[in-house]
């Protein structure tokens, strides 16, 4: 799967691009994170309905960014950085809410979503 990054697309297209072949994972793009830390603060949370540009550390046209099921949380957080300058931070699911990966970056994109998936499938059948 290919993931279009461009200016004037809004970050809301680049997280529906990216839910739609992981629907228990999201990302979330911040302002001010050239140096990647192990958080983001949520002051620096660009809104959706901002165009990609306003995200962007460095400019960057367009571009697009392969991904992988094998590719880790890691690798393509940094991969938005170092190709589009992009600060990032990827959220999995689990039942109502979202938690950050930070601890689990090593995993790929297809384990974070299977265990998102575990964990709010299984939390939806203990409350139904």
């Amino acid at each position: 799967m290919y993931l279009e990054i461009n200016g004037e697309r809004l970050i809301s297209d680049i997280q529906q691009d990216f839910g739609a072949v992981y629907p228990f994972l999201k990302i979330e793009f911040f302002r001010n994170g050239t140096i990647r830390r192990d958080r983001y603060p949520v002051n620096k949370l660009i809104p959706a309905t901002q165009p990609v540009k306003t995200a962007w550390h460095y400019k960057k046209d367009k571009g697009q960014l392969t991904l992988s099921d094998g590719m880790t949380v890691t690798d393509f957080e940094n991969a938005l950085m170092d190709q589009f300058g992009l600060s990032a931070q990827v959220f999995r699911r689990s039942g109502n809410i979202w938690l950050e990966t930070t601890i689990t970056d090593n995993w790929t994109l297809k384990q974070q979503n299977e265990h998102g998936r575990e964990i709010t499938v299984g939390h939806n059948r203990h409350w139904q």
